[in-house]
């Protein structure tokens, strides 16, 4: 149902029924706030029961925000770490306003605690205070947002709250929806105790973040594939190089180059093999999984795709039950020809065997090959990527693939890192089916020791791996950041942002581009600093693209996914034993991100933490951007490093997650658990 002329009446009237008393009320009073369930419509076929309604914009001046609404439109709820703003009828103190003057309540739920705000933020042009949620909230759960008078007006006088309450109890309304909403409202604030401190209020229900994946794994589950297909087997000792030949272009794969980090590996590496396995892909060409209700539908295969693996197993005798096997889930814009091969040897030398694929949209197009250079003679076999020329140049860039095309371009990497966790559980069930690796008609792999670790982008689709796969139940997440829209903006990938508020119509850059598009202005304070007062024009419109964009690609945030984890576990899965590594001073997924990730799922207490900053000689930097700790085995001055996180890794793996060490013991290079307050910075 979209928004009659009437029905947008009707809310305006809703919004304002303030206004005449506002003429004669001495004080400032505070006005219906956004989220709010007024803005929703019902719908029983969703697991919260309705569906997000907002009011479309004037579609021929301003495209890209209708083509935004129509992506929120299709979700069963408001963000889970929503932006809150709240209009004023004029300016406030913002020394008044504070998580004991304006906080939230999670509806029904008794022994939950109030959630506060953060990241302050008051426009003066139009008295409007933006906030966020201090905490990340539960998913498909109803929450009160209170405002009280204990925020203050300019003068310093409490803000008005008598016309409020009055219009709650006695307001008139003919809409029906109107009517519902505020009588739970009431009923709502009377079971808090602060209905009569209460300025303004609102209720606003959670989207839903686990039901799509939910929904597929135990599809995966109930199915029993084709074994995965081993291509050729190869002893380490008798290869002396790979060459890969990347599609790059539509023409067919480019000209064969060394796999670097082939050199990474040592003896602890028995073999490695290569092969393929087909994966359920729920996307379309657009790389879109297509919305379907949450309670009653359900995604569908829109074909099967082949997905090439590349596999190495220790040296020395294969354990009765197989090898203990960890999945490794590379970066964004690397392959699995690339952070696999650097710490292969480490896992190895723990007995266990890595195996990994391409994610998404990585890997070039479907034509590449591997050419393995044998004692025996050089052998090509097929290694077809993920990716495809998206943009109709000719070319196939590393990344080309991962994101959503238009319209709903808002969707951005959700659905290929959601596909992606699909391809790793796929790759389980294989494993669980049996990988033969030497045809003997037993197994290599033991399927009951199925281990996790990712670098990066590898971290971020792992964390929502873990919390979604049961199977899997020890991993390690490297560097890994959420959401996905903050790791841009505040890292590396900025200037992506600066792209993607270019190319809008409008555009919402607010400044002269300069030649990275990295110089627009989003005011937007991080976590525990002062209010920002925010006079830049453009910027708050920035600050709302934001948040739409991080609101329609919650099902695929790590630190959204983080809760269940370990805090609390899906329904039948176990709590998962984990460690998350990052650096101090990450460039590319800057440390603000990763700490969400801990402060969600609650797991502070299994951080390591690398002291880049005194990691280097006499004390100082190692790395001028330490994202890749894990990984720099290539440079005497950075392998030690890498080699004692792998070896964190490695060993936690082996165990089960039940041996943590601290990668080098009493030294200060490694904190093991990181020493708390988290670092909230860029540092």
């Amino acid at each position: 149902m979209r928004f009659t002329l009437a029905r947008l009446a009707l809310l305006v009237l809703a919004a304002t029924l303030l206004t005449p008393a506002l003429a004669h009320a001495a004080g400032v009073a505070a006005l219906q706030p956004f989220p709010s369930n007024l803005q929703t419509v019902p719908d029983p076929t969703q697991i919260t029961g309705l569906r997000v309604d907002l009011p479309m914009p004037d579609c021929a001046t301003r495209p890209s925000d209708c083509q935004d609404v129509a992506v929120l439109d299709r979700l069963d709820g408001f963000n889970v770490q929503p932006r809150i703003s709240i209009p004023f009828s004029g300016p406030v103190d913002l020394d008044s306003v504070s998580s004991s003057t304006i906080f939230l309540r999670r509806v029904g739920c008794l022994v939950c605690a109030p959630v506060g705000i953060n990241q302050v933020v008051w426009e003066p042009l139009t008295s409007t205070l933006h906030v966020e949620s201090d905490e990340l909230l539960a998913q498909d759960a109803t929450y009160l947002l209170v405002v009280t008078n204990g925020v203050r007006d300019g003068a310093g006088n409490a803000i008005e709250n008598k016309t409020f309450l009055h219009d709650l109890n006695f307001g008139q309304t003919r809409d029906a929806a109107t009517k519902a909403y505020r009588t739970e409202l009431k009923k709502a604030l009377q079971q808090t105790g602060d209905f009569a401190r209460v300025a303004t209020a609102s209720l606003f229900t959670t989207q839903s973040v686990t039901a799509d994946l939910e929904k597929i794994r135990a599809s995966i589950d109930a199915s029993t594939p084709p074994a995965a297909v081993v291509h050729h087997v190869v002893p380490r000792a008798s290869l002396s190089g790979i060459l890969w030949s990347r599609q790059d272009t539509t023409a067919g794969p480019g000209a064969p180059a060394p796999v670097l980090g082939f050199f990474a590996l040592d003896d602890a590496v028995g073999s490695l093999a290569f092969g393929s396995y087909g994966s359920p892909n729920y996307e379309t060409p657009a790389m879109e999984i297509p919305a379907t209700p949450t309670k009653t539908g359900a995604p569908a295969v829109q074909r099967i795709d082949t997905l090439q693996f590349t596999l190495f197993l220790p040296a020395g005798p294969e354990p009765a039950a197989g090898w203990p096997v960890t999945i490794f889930g590379h970066g964004f814009t690397d392959s699995k020809q690339g952070a696999p091969f650097a710490v292969a040897s480490s896992l190895a030398h723990a007995g266990i065997a890595t195996i990994a694929i391409n994610v998404v949209g990585h890997g070039g197009g479907p034509q590449g090959t591997l050419t393995l250079l044998t004692a025996g003679g050089p052998v090509v076999i097929p290694d077809g990527g993920r990716g495809f020329d998206q943009d109709g140049n000719g070319t196939i860039d590393s990344t080309e693939g991962v994101n959503t095309a238009p319209p709903d371009t808002l969707a951005g990497t959700r659905d290929s890192l959601r596909q992606t966790v699909v391809d790793l559980m796929q790759l389980v069930r294989e494993i669980q089916v049996g990988v033969d690796v030497d045809g003997d008609g037993h197994p290599d792999l033991d399927a009951s020791k199925i281990g996790y670790a990712g670098q990066s982008f590898g971290g971020i689709y792992g964390v929502d791996f873990l919390a979604l796969e049961p199977d899997v139940r020890t991993g390690v997440a490297n560097v890994p950041g959420g959401s996905i829209t903050e790791v841009a903006r505040l890292g590396g990938f900025r200037p992506l942002v600066g792209l993607a508020l270019l190319m809008r119509t409008p555009s919402l850059y607010n400044a002269v581009p300069n030649s990275t598009a990295t110089n627009f202005v989003e005011n937007e304070p991080l976590r525990n600093l002062p209010p920002v007062i925010d006079t830049v024009p453009g910027a708050s419109a920035i600050q709302e693209n934001l948040d739409r964009s991080e609101w329609a690609q919650q099902s695929a945030n790590p630190a959204a996914l983080a809760p269940y984890v370990r805090a609390e576990p899906l329904p039948g899965h176990p709590a998962k034993a984990v460690i998350v590594q990052f650096a101090k001073g990450d460039r590319t997924v800057p440390n603000p991100t990763t700490t969400a990730i801990l402060r969600a799922g609650d797991l502070a207490d299994r951080a390591t933490y690398f002291r880049n900053d005194i990691a280097g000689p006499g004390g100082t930097p190692l790395y001028p951007n330490p994202h890749t700790f894990l990984t720099g085995i290539g440079n005497p001055a950075t392998a030690p490093a890498a080699i004692a996180a792998q070896t964190q890794m490695a060993l936690f793996l082996a165990t089960g997650g039940a041996v943590t060490i601290d990668p080098d013991g009493p030294g200060p290079l490694f904190e093991t658990p990181i020493s708390e307050p988290l670092p909230e910075g860029l540092n």
